[in-house]
C-alpha cells in the first residue's frame, strides 16, 4: 500500500472485537493507518449465508482534523478500531491486577458420559451414599437464562482431582465414565487423549479454590443478549458456557448488573452473530470497579430479591423477563412488574455512577439502540461519556499499578494460567 493510497477490506464483524481487533486493526492504526469509513456490523446480503460482516476503509496518508469520517452512514469526527465513533479517550483497556482471581470460566467437561439426569443421580446416591461426593448439579447457560428458579436441569459426575484408583472406588459413576467417556477421549488429538480420561478436561482448580468458602456466587451466561449475572449456589459444577464471579457481595452484584458494566461488556467483549459474548479476560479483568458503598449493597439486594420473586411468580426465565423490560412497546402502565424493574435499574445505575463520583452525568434512561440491540438503558450521550470515563479510569489505574510495581504487566498467557480464562 502506498503512503498516499487508500485501502478497503471486508471481514466478519469479529475484526473489531477482542483479540482479533488487537492483532489486526489496532496494529494497523498503531502503524499510522487512519480509518476514514466503517461499517461495524451488517448482515451479509445473501440468504445463503447467516453471518455478520464489517467493512473498513482507510489510508496511511495524513487526514486533516476537520475532514469528516463516516461510521455506519453517520458523519463523525473520528472512528476507533471498534469501528464506531471515537470519544476523547483513545487506546485499549488494560487488564487490572485488582480484578485477578475473581472472574472465571466454568469447567470444560468434554464427554457427555459425565452428564446424567437428576433422577438417575438420586438413584445412584440411594444405592450408595458415597456417590453424593462425586455427583453434583451441573448448571449451564441455558439453565441460568431460561429457568425461573435458575436451577441445574442435569447433574454431572465430577471426580475433581482424584486419582484413577480413588475414582474407581465410586463403582457406579466410574463405570459410567469408563464406558461412555474413555474411548471417546482416547480417540481425540494428543492434548486430549493424554489427559486423565476420568477427569474433566479443564476442572478449573482456581475457580474451585476461589469459591470454596462461599455459599453463593454470581454467574453470567457467556453468550447472551441479556448480559446479566444471577446469584446462584456455589455447591454445583458450572459449565464452560458460564462466567463465574467469586463473590457473594450484593454491591458487586449491583455493579455487574449496571448499564455501565453492560456497555463495557458489549463494547470490549466479542460476539457470536448478533449476541454479545462475555469474554472475562477482555471484559471483567479490565473493568475498573468502583469503591463499595452501602447504597450499592442495598440496591443490589433489592434487585435480586424483587426480580427473583417476579421470575418465580410469573414462571419467567431471565431472558424472557429482560425481553419484556427491553420491549419499548410494553408501557409501564401495562405491566407493573416490568415498570418496577425498570425503576430499580435506574436507581441501580445512579448508585453505581455515584460510587465513582460521576453524579454530573445525565443518564437519560429510555429505550436506546446500541450495537443493533434496543434495550432499556442510558441514552447515547451518556453512553459515550460513561465509556470515556471508564476507559480513562482504567488507564489511570493501569498506569498507577505499573508505577507502584516497576514490573511489566502480567501477560495474557499468565492470566489464562492463573484465572483459567479461555
Amino acid at each position: 500500500m502506498q503512503a498516499k493510497g487508500t485501502v478497503g477490506l471486508i471481514a466478519t464483524n469479529t475484526v473489531a472485537q477482542g483479540d482479533t481487533r488487537e492483532v489486526g486493526l489496532d496494529a494497523m492504526v498503531a502503524s499510522g493507518f487512519t480509518i476514514t469509513r466503517a461499517i461495524q456490523s451488517r448482515s451479509w446480503p445473501a440468504a445463503s449465508a447467516n453471518l455478520e460482516y464489517a467493512a473498513v476503509w482507510g489510508t496511511l496518508n495524513i487526514v486533516a482534523e476537520g475532514i469528516p469520517r463516516i461510521a455506519d452512514d453517520t458523519e463523525v469526527r473520528l472512528i476507533s478500531t471498534l469501528l464506531e465513533p471515537s470519544g476523547r479517550t483513545e487506546g485499549n483497556p488494560l487488564r487490572l491486577p485488582e480484578n485477578a482471581g475473581v472472574g472465571f470460566i466454568g469447567c470444560y467437561v468434554l464427554g457427555m458420559g459425565f452428564v446424567l439426569e437428576p433422577d438417575e443421580a438420586q438413584e445412584w446416591i440411594a444405592a450408595d451414599a458415597r456417590n453424593a461426593q462425586v455427583l453434583f448439579p451441573f448448571l449451564n447457560g441455558e439453565d441460568l437464562n431460561s429457568l425461573p428458579d435458575v436451577t441445574a436441569s442435569r447433574w454431572v459426575i465430577d471426580f475433581n482431582d482424584r486419582s484413577e484408583s480413588d475414582a474407581a472406588t465410586y463403582r457406579i459413576p466410574f463405570s459410567r465414565v469408563a464406558e461412555k467417556v474413555k474411548a471417546e477421549r482416547l480417540a481425540k488429538p494428543k492434548a486430549v487423549s493424554e489427559a486423565p480420561w476420568w477427569l474433566f478436561l479443564r476442572p478449573r482448580p482456581g475457580l474451585r479454590e476461589a469459591i470454596r468458602e462461599l455459599t453463593e456466587v454470581l454467574a453470567i451466561a457467556l453468550v447472551s443478549k441479556t448480559v446479566m449475572p444471577m446469584r446462584v449456589p456455589s455447591s454445583q459444577v458450572f459449565s464452560h458456557a458460564l462466567g463465574v464471579f467469586a463473590t457473594d457481595d450484593y454491591g458487586d452484584q449491583a455493579v455487574l448488573s449496571s448499564s455501565l458494566h453492560q456497555l463495557w461488556a458489549i463494547t470490549y467483549g466479542s460476539g457470536m452473530r448478533n449476541d454479545p459474548r462475555y469474554t472475562p479476560s477482555d471484559v471483567f479483568e479490565t473493568f475498573p470497579r468502583p469503591s463499595a458503598t452501602e447504597e450499592l449493597v442495598q440496591v443490589g439486594r433489592t434487585l435480586d430479591n424483587e426480580r427473583r420473586e417476579i421470575m418465580l411468580r410469573r414462571s419467567l426465565g431471565l431472558t424472557k423477563l429482560y425481553n419484556l423490560i427491553n420491549d419499548s412497546a410494553l408501557v409501564d402502565s401495562a405491566d407493573t412488574d416490568v415498570a418496577r424493574l425498570r425503576q430499580i435499574h435506574v436507581a441501580l445505575d445512579q448508585a453505581v455512577l455515584a460510587s465513582y463520583g460521576w453524579t454530573d452525568v445525565d443518564l437519560c434512561h429510555g429505550f436506546h439502540e446500541y450495537r443493533k440491540m434496543e434495550r432499556w438503558t442510558v441514552g447515547p450521550v451518556a453512553r459515550v461519556e460513561i465509556l470515556d470515563r471508564l476507559l480513562e479510569e482504567n488507564h489511570r489505574r493501569g498506569a498507577a499499578t505499573k508505577t507502584l510495581s516497576h514490573t511489566p504487566t502480567q501477560s495474557l498467557a499468565d492470566l489464562k494460567a492463573d484465572t483459567l480464562f479461555e
